[in-house]
């Protein structure tokens, strides 16, 4: 498997140089790069976010990023997946974006849009 994800240098760990001596491709493809790859367990996730989101992209993404995240917090993604799965379709959004903002810096945080119910009276009076 190729790979071919963006580098991901830290300050805490390091780029694994192990088995590059003589392959300058790979020496400089790979840099910053770190395994991300979790087996069957990735179509999995995969698989529920595809059908969560309703598109395959955004599902993958999603999939993608939920398991960055349970990696850099050395979580398992399966036991993140299960607790997702526990969560009604209304209830994930909130639990999703309080996830992903675990580790990230504050000016950068994901929020949920809430859609404001109009009152019918306003409604009726609003000239289309």
């Amino acid at each position: 498997m190729a790979n071919n994800q963006i580098g991901t240098a830290t300050n805490v760990t390091g780029p694994d140089l192990s088995g590059v001596q003589n392959n300058p491709q790979k020496y400089f493809n790979n840099f910053f790069a770190r395994d991300f790859s979790i087996g069957i367990a990735n179509d999995v996730i995969t698989a529920y976010f595809e059908k969560y989101t309703g598109n395959k992209s955004a599902g993958q993404a999603l999939a993608a990023t939920v398991i960055y995240t349970a990696q850099a917090n050395s979580l398992d993604p399966l036991s993140i997946l299960a607790e997702f799965q526990k969560l009604g379709q209304g209830e994930i959004d909130n639990y999703l974006a309080a996830f992903l903002n675990f580790n990230r810096v504050p000016t950068s945080t994901i929020g949920v849009k809430k859609i404001q119910q109009t009152s019918k009276y306003i409604t009726r009076s609003i000239l289309p």
